[in-house]
């Protein structure tokens, strides 16, 4: 059974949430501060976090920062606010999804069955298991089944949906991937806010380009999409 943090400062949507989630087989803890949510997240770590943007005392996107330093769990914001800038910082923050309320509870957990899948799909083997494939592309290199990125040799830390992305794009060497095509293969969603995916690739270029205003690996195809070259 999937635990789900939920940090949500609105009781009725809290209470709500909480008892849907668990209607659909998960164990939801619900909380309504953001501090509360870091204490929980530390002492009885949730394998998906839910959070609202606008919390008393720490907001959702300092919330969202101290939960990326240290923890790589899939982090889902629930809000109201639908604003692209709010969106983009959302994401920026270190989210992995964005979904806008009213939430349908049907659609929000789809969307965590995905993120589990993709969680488990990228897990590092064993230490006894071969890990010997790699995606090279220059100095860039692609790990999948040690769950690794290396840009010169050294490792680059990257969150589990930057990860996905890149090896997505890197099993499609100098394929271009429409937007609508990775949110459906990365997110699994057949329909989304293609701005999610343009937040991370925007994200991994900050980590293995020298020039993110020119790139060389992950380039952009106008009016296409999105391809990874040597």
């Amino acid at each position: 059974m999937s635990a789900v943090l939920l940090i949500e400062d609105d009781d009725r949507i809290r209470l709500s949430l909480a008892m849907a989630l668990e209607d659909e087989g998960y164990t939801a803890h619900a909380v309504a501060t953001a501090e509360e949510g870091l204490a929980a997240q530390r002492t009885h770590r949730a394998d998906t976090v839910l959070i609202d943007l606008m919390l008393p005392g720490m907001d959702g996107y300092e919330c969202i920062r101290q939960l990326r330093r240290d923890d790589d769990v899939p982090i889902v914001v629930v809000s109201a606010r639908d604003d692209t800038h709010d969106i983009v910082a959302a994401l920026e923050a270190g989210a992995d999804d964005y979904v806008v309320k009213p939430v349908a509870v049907k659609e929000l957990a789809a969307r965590l069955r995905a993120l589990r899948r993709r969680a488990r799909a990228i897990a590092p083997p064993a230490a006894t298991t071969p890990t010997t494939s790699v995606l090279a592309f220059g100095d860039l290199e692609v790990r999948p089944e040690a769950g690794e990125v290396r840009l010169r040799g050294e490792p680059v830390a990257v969150t589990r949906t930057e990860f996905r992305l890149l090896c997505e794009l890197a099993d499609h060497p100098g394929l271009v991937l429409s937007r609508q095509q990775l949110l459906q293969r990365v997110w699994g969603h057949e329909f989304g806010d293609e701005r999610v995916v343009d937040v991370h690739v925007g994200r991994l270029r900050q980590k293995i380009e020298d020039e993110t205003g020119n790139p060389r690996h992950l380039v952009t195809v106008r009016g296409l999409g999105y391809k990874l070259q040597p």
